[in-house]
Formats: structure tokens, C-alpha cells, sequence
């Protein structure tokens, strides 16, 4: 497995944080946008707190913690996630137990309450080195109540010499009473000529489309690049070029295209572009899809300012359910006839 470390915009807080452990919390709780390497910035903490020889802070890649680490077995790290999370990061146990199996079973996306009650053997016996012994639990979110109160009960009382490191979005997305035992770290997001560069190295063409598309966050922009053969897909350009104009009877070949793609993917790129539309009726220059950035103000200058508003929070109140729609076709068509209706001009309404 490759050594976790640090992406390049992560290297000075990390250090600056790592650097005293003299009196360092028990749990923290990292956050910030999505895409910007959130998880990564949590397993490179937890190698450099492993670490015997860490240099400002961080692990040096060399002794004999780091060499555990770098097999992939090191006795006193946890990773605590969903196990369809753990066969996609290439888990060995996960990904054997799935081959195994008579009839591949499918995997939880939920972070499992024996995941947590497992771990109390563990806090009982004495760390390997004698350093800490981390547990990194990620995403966060993805606890249920019942798994996150088992959590609460060790955070309330925790083991000696175990940091536990939590990874989400944003704190909101988890029990305050979880949020409460946890010292908060907000990440830091990439300058844009870090991103680009951080992708250019990774031979990612049109990077500058992709990180505007992704919001600015560098790896969300290198995801959906292997994803989509270009920053914006073709049903969503079928969408901007019809906006604005009465061409109602697109919709059922365009909810068609739509239609292949998970809800939480279509929905997310709908939000992208209310935003664009909400910012170009406002005077205000776009900010994810530049490419489009003269036909969206076009669009927007036509439109209801509310009607948008109004699209945009029911968008919003579908992301919720996104994972569990009750009928995905229905849910298409209804955006898209939403959408077409917030943009119709106003004077031909």
C-alpha cells in the first residue's frame, strides 16, 4: 500500500498542528469541503502520530512504525469505515472475504456498531511502542444513532494513549453530543494554482474546467475526470443549450440520459448550475460551468430570480433522499420540469 502523506496545501497546518503533542486532545474532528483531502490529511495524521522520528510533526517514512504502516499492519491503527468503502480502498481482509463468498453479499455503506464494539479489546492491551494508538473513523457520517452513541460512550470515558481522529464534511452532519467531545479542525482548502498544479501532475487535460466544476476542490475535480470524458456531460450541455427556450418536448430524451446516472451525481451537477444561474441573475460572474458562462447569463437574465431560488432549495431537499428515491424516473422528470419552467422568460409567461 502506498505510504499516507500529506498533499501539498496540507504539509503547514499539519506540521503546525502535529508539532506539540505534549498535550494533544484524545478525539478530533476533521472537516471541510468535500474534495479537498480530507480523508488523506486524517491517515497521513495518523502515520506521523505513529511515528518514532517524526520531523516537525510529521512522520518520517523510515523507522520501524513507518515500515508497518507501509505493509499495511500496523498493530496499533484502526480504520474505521464502511466496509463497500473498505473493498473500494482495496482492504485485503474485505476484498478476500468478498471473493470467498458463495454469493458476493452487498456491502454495507453504513458504519456498523461491531465496528465500534470490536475495538474494545484493543483499548485494553498496552500500545506496541509504547506511542499512541489511533483510530481513524471516516466518514463520520455514515454512523447510524445507535453506532454513534456507542462511539459517545468511549469518547466519554477514552483510553489512555488513543487519539481518535473523525472525518467529515461538515460538523452539522453529526450528534452535537459527538461534536461536543471532539476538538474541531477545519482543513485547509487549496489556492487555485496548487490545485492546477496538483492535477496537471496528475494528467488531468483541462484542468482549469474540471476544479472550476468541482467547486475548486482538487481532488473531487481528479475524480470525476476518470469519471466523465469531459468537465461538463453531455445530457447536462443538452440541458443548458434547451434553458431559456420552449423546447419542452426535449424532456423525455433528456431525462433518458439522465436517468443512467445515480440521483446523488445528477442532482449534485443540477445544484452547480442553479448556483451558476442564481450568481449570472444577480450580476455576478459564474462559478462553476465558465465554459457556458455567456448562455447562462443569457438564461438567467430571462428567468424568474425567485423561480430559481425556489428550484434550487427543492434540489436541496432532494439531495437529502438522494441515496433512497422513492421512483428515480419520477424524481428525473419532475427536476427537469421544474427547471425548464424556472427559466422560461418572463415575458412569455
Amino acid at each position: 500500500m502506498d505510504f499516507p502523506v500529506f498533499l501539498p496545501w496540507q504539509t503547514v497546518q499539519a506540521s503546525h498542528w502535529l508539532g506539540n503533542r505534549s498535550r494533544f486532545a484524545h478525539a478530533w474532528l476533521i472537516h471541510g469541503q468535500q474534495g479537498t483531502g480530507k480523508r488523506q490529511f486524517a491517515r497521513a495524521a495518523a502515520a506521523s502520530l505513529l511515528c518514532e522520528q517524526p520531523a516537525h510533526g510529521l512522520a518520517c517514512g523510515r523507522c520501524p512504525a513507518c515500515q508497518w504502516l507501509q505493509s499495511g499492519n500496523h498493530p496499533d491503527l484502526r480504520l474505521i469505515r464502511p466496509d463497500a468503502m473498505a473493498l473500494e480502498e482495496g482492504d485485503p481482509a474485505i476484498t478476500q472475504e468478498n471473493e470467498n463468498a458463495t454469493t458476493p453479499k452487498a456491502l454495507s455503506r453504513d458504519i456498523r456498531i461491531e465496528q465500534i464494539r470490536t475495538l474494545s479489546g484493543w483499548f485494553t492491551t498496552a500500545t506496541h511502542r509504547g506511542g499512541f494508538r489511533v483510530a481513524v473513523i471516516y466518514p463520520a457520517q455514515s454512523m447510524n444513532t445507535i453506532t454513534a452513541n456507542a462511539l459517545l460512550k468511549v469518547l466519554e470515558e477514552p483510553p489512555e494513549h488513543t487519539v481518535f481522529l473523525l472525518v467529515a464534511d461538515a460538523p452539522d452532519q453529526l450528534l452535537p453530543t459527538i461534536v461536543s467531545r471532539c476538538r474541531l479542525l477545519a482543513t485547509s482548502f487549496p489556492a487555485p494554482e496548487q490545485s492546477l498544479a496538483w492535477l496537471n501532475e496528475k494528467g488531468v487535460k483541462q484542468a482549469a474546467d474540471w476544479l472550476a466544476v468541482a467547486g475548486g476542490a482538487p481532488l473531487l475535480a481528479h475524480e470525476r475526470s476518470l469519471q466523465d470524458t469531459q468537465p461538463c456531460p453531455g445530457w447536462l450541455e443538452a440541458i443548458v443549450q434547451a434553458l431559456g427556450t420552449p423546447r419542452f418536448g426535449q424532456l423525455p430524451e433528456l431525462a433518458d440520459a439522465m436517468e443512467k446516472e445515480q440521483p446523488v451525481y445528477w442532482i449534485d451537477m443540477l445544484q452547480r448550475l442553479m448556483v451558476d444561474l442564481m450568481l449570472a441573475a444577480s450580476g455576478v460572474p459564474v462559478r462553476y460551468y465558465m465554459a457556458h458562462a455567456e448562455r447562462l447569463e443569457r438564461i438567467a437574465q430571462g428567468a424568474d430570480p425567485q423561480a430559481l431560488a425556489d428550484q434550487a432549495r427543492w434540489l436541496t431537499r432532494q439531495r437529502g433522499i438522494a441515496t433512497h428515491p422513492l421512483n428515480a424516473k419520477v424524481l428525473v422528470h419532475t427536476a427537469l420540469q421544474r427547471l425548464f419552467l424556472a427559466c422560461v422568460p418572463q415575458k412569455n409567461t
